[in-house]
């Protein structure tokens, strides 16, 4: 509850009534963007679950909206708290606003990476055509933290900044240098492919990766062997990502090649589960059976089957129980910013007797040598029903397909769940 003496200068008085009511709507527009920051990426969220979850978010900065200057006075003071959630909410306000100091107060204090990803997510959230002077003006800007944000918020949006990306690509910031290398790829600008090049052994880790995760998902092969530096050591964030472009984009032998070489070394037996997931062949199914009898690839495991497979654990009736004592731990690096406290907490269980049944009684079904994604060979058009119908991890595959095969941008799985499903509708 605010009182007198945490008041920003020139709050408004807000009724004794109302001025929680207020108050709660900038607390729960924040923790709401921060939920719906982990279900974009999660193994159990749907389109249509993040569209719902998104109409909650947006009721509570329409609180704040309607509230007025009392509304954006307190989602100014939550700036107080750096986390990315209550700059989105105040980002989001101030952008619709279209007062550029309101703009300019938000951005003063975003200098974290946290606050940051929480402008650039409201610049993705509101309607183009509003964040597009702010955009504008960033692009332009002087200080290298701005120029990032515009960069970004045109890729997350897919608007291309023009020669502005191929500027940033030569930036002295690696920053800067690395957030364009990503929407190289992002926005399917093969025309950068040569100007990105260099960028492959650049001296910034960041750049490498995002120079090189492009460059093989816009088919360039000089990007595969620096991408696959990063499978297994590079965090498993950044390995998980790596394989999920690489073994995609790689010609079919020396994709299975490499799985191979994956597979000898114990070390990297989470990558070479996730790979067999992302490449679908179903020759490795039962290898993939073999791997979940170890608790702690069970449920990695089975997410690699119904990736392939496209058999719900749940519905096929192929789910077994939490083996008793088990702790699931984080990931052990401490350099990777994305530690989670156990990276297969909600996946569900498999039962490997019971998933071993029913791949004898199915495999008839699945021709060795083909792809399949969700039980579906890889075309356009089934990568286009998973986009409309699949879970967020499973309709994040589907687009790197997509790309892959047709050239065509990225489509955003993480963007506002309404806008997606427009962009989904049949034509």
């Amino acid at each position: 509850m605010l009182n007198e003496s945490c008041r920003p200068e020139g709050f408004c008085q807000v009724a004794f009534a109302i001025a929680p009511i207020v108050e709660q709507h900038a607390e729960d527009a924040a923790f709401l963007w921060l939920q719906r920051d982990n279900a974009v990426c999660a193994p159990h969220y749907s389109l249509k679950d993040v569209a719902k979850l998104d109409d909650r978010v947006e009721a509570h900065v329409d609180g704040l909206r309607v509230a007025g200057d009392d509304g954006w006075a307190l989602a100014l003071e939550q700036l107080k708290h750096p986390e990315a959630g209550e700059y989105f909410a105040a980002m989001a306000l101030a952008l619709e606003s279209g007062r550029k100091e309101k703009i300019a107060a938000v951005l003063e204090l975003a200098q974290e990476e946290g606050p940051l990803r929480g402008v650039v997510s409201a610049l993705g959230w509101v309607d183009w055509e509003v964040a597009k002077p702010a955009v504008a003006g960033l692009i332009a800007a002087p200080e290298p933290r701005l120029r990032r944000i515009a960069i970004a918020a045109c890729a997350i949006a897919r608007q291309t900044p023009g020669a502005h990306l191929a500027k940033a690509l030569a930036d002295a910031d690696p920053a800067l240098r690395a957030r364009a290398c990503r929407a190289v790829g992002e926005l399917a600008r093969k025309d950068l492919l040569g100007e990105m090049a260099p960028l492959l052994a650049d001296k910034d880790e960041n750049c490498r990766f995002w120079a090189a995760w492009s460059a093989s998902l816009l088919g360039d092969p000089r990007g595969f062997a620096p991408l696959w530096k990063f499978v297994g050591r590079g965090g498993p964030h950044r390995s998980a990502g790596a394989l999920a472009v690489l073994l995609r984009a790689l010609p079919p032998a020396q994709a299975r090649d490499w799985l191979k070489t994956l597979g000898r070394d114990p070390e990297r037996r989470r990558g070479a589960i996730t790979g067999v997931g992302v490449y679908g062949d179903p020759a490795y199914v039962s290898w993939l059976i073999q791997q979940m009898a170890d608790a702690k690839f069970t449920r990695l495991a089975g997410e690699a089957f119904s990736m392939m497979i496209g058999a719900d654990l749940d519905s096929a009736d192929l789910r077994g129980q939490r083996p008793e004592g088990f702790e699931g731990g984080p990931m052990d690096d401490p350099a990777d910013p994305d530690v989670a406290l156990d990276p297969d907490d909600k996946l569900p269980w498999p039962d490997p007797e019971r998933v071993a049944k029913w791949w004898a009684a199915e495999r008839g079904a699945y021709a060795p040598g083909t792809r399949y994604l969700l039980g579906k060979p890889i075309t356009p058009e089934s990568m286009a029903e998973i986009l409309r119908t699949g879970r967020q991890r499973q309709r994040a595959a589907a687009a790197l397909e997509l790309t892959i095969r047709t050239g065509a941008m990225l489509f955003e799985v993480r963007a506002r769940g309404s806008l997606q499903q427009q962009r989904l509708k049949p034509q």
